[in-house]
């Protein structure tokens, strides 16, 4: 069965939204669009699109199945609620509210009306992420117990509407939601504590760079970073396991995996070893033979698996994959975030 999709907001995601649909998921039809700028109007109709007057004429069109929300943060809420009680099935953009109470809002009408809401995460299907997800239900290199995943750039700007704090702007709703959720997806275990720290280097009104840091209930712990003022990146992932350590260099499959082979025999030949930086023994290098280096596994990633499970879910074959009770976990230690930042210290939870 093919559904009807239209597009509230035909900005820079709503029309991404269009092209990957378009080009990737035949069983969803994206037939129209609502955008309040003239300019995102006249876009959507050289595109192909019906443009609608107004939001609820949109709302209003009994043809219409699903309805993306990828307008500013601060419109999901509302948006999301007045679709779902208009009998439409919706999809919203990251970040889904601006703080975990609007979701939980947004949910109990998800419960009133039975429509299918979610959100749309996709970058749980970047191919960088799929692989340390692969490396670790594979256990190839043990049990994780330090994570860092870091998003690092240095154009110093924050795009329109993200640069202000009444849209929900910022990097820790732009994309800590992103790291958060796939930190969320990948360790299957309470958060019991969350720390942040949020820098404002060239805004007024929001964070332009934060760090993070998560302590899990089964022992793991992880680092978020995003910088916009980075101009010696960092790794995109860096994972320390019991038996060996991976990275990921960028978003690809670009890195290298070691994985311990014996602590037996180290060889050492003196009681202490000489480095540039004095004697030491626990820092010397590692006897060659003592460890291998591992082909890191090539994962199929493509974003649009999101919507086909969409349309997997509303055929009643598949399980949705990005629930609203996940996003609500994200969505609580966003807003931990923010306020360990505020008190300056880490705040204890379990969510």
């Amino acid at each position: 069965m093919a559904y009807n999709l239209a597009i509230v907001g035909y900005g820079g995601m709503g029309s991404w939204h269009h092209r990957n649909i378009q080009d990737h998921v035949p069983e969803i039809q994206v037939t129209g669009a609502y955008d309040v700028r003239e300019e995102a109007r006249t876009l959507a109709a050289a595109n192909g699109l019906k443009v609608y007057d107004s939001l609820e004429a949109l709302l209003a069109d009994k043809t219409l199945d699903i309805i993306t929300v990828a307008v500013p943060n601060n419109f999901h809420r509302d948006i999301s609620i007045a679709a779902m009680r208009r009998g439409k099935n919706v999809i919203c953009e990251k970040p889904v509210a601006m703080n975990a109470r609007e979701l939980e809002e947004i949910i109990a009408v998800r419960d009133e009306t039975g429509r299918l809401f979610s959100i749309h995460q996709n970058r749980r299907w970047d191919k960088d992420y799929r692989t340390i997800k692969q490396i670790l239900a594979d256990k190839t290199i043990g049990t994780p117990y330090f994570i860092e995943s870091r998003v690092q750039g240095s154009r110093r700007s924050l795009h329109g509407w993200r640069g202000h704090k009444v849209n929900g702007g910022g990097m820790v709703l732009d994309w800590g939601v992103h790291l958060l959720d796939q930190l969320l997806d990948l360790i299957d275990s309470k958060v019991t504590q969350v720390y942040g720290q949020l820098f404002s280097i060239f805004s007024d009104e929001v964070d332009d760079n934060f760090k993070a840091v998560i302590r899990f209930e089964n022992g793991v712990s992880a680092m978020m970073e995003i910088a916009t003022n980075c101009f010696i990146t960092q790794p995109r992932w860096h994972m320390s396991c019991t038996d060996g350590t991976v990275q990921i260099d960028g978003w690809g499959r670009e890195g290298k995996m070691i994985r311990l082979l014996t602590d037996d025999d180290m060889g050492w030949e003196d009681e202490i070893v000489y480095t540039a930086a004095g004697p030491t023994r626990t820092m010397a290098p590692r006897p060659v033979h003592t460890t291998q280096e591992l082909e890191l596994p090539d994962v199929p990633a493509e974003w649009s698996s999101y919507y086909k499970n969409i349309a997997g879910v509303l055929d009643g074959r598949e399980d949705l994959i990005v629930k609203p009770e996940q996003a609500l976990r994200v969505m609580k230690g966003i807003d931990l975030i923010f306020q360990s930042n505020e008190k300056g210290v880490g705040l204890a939870c379990r969510i």
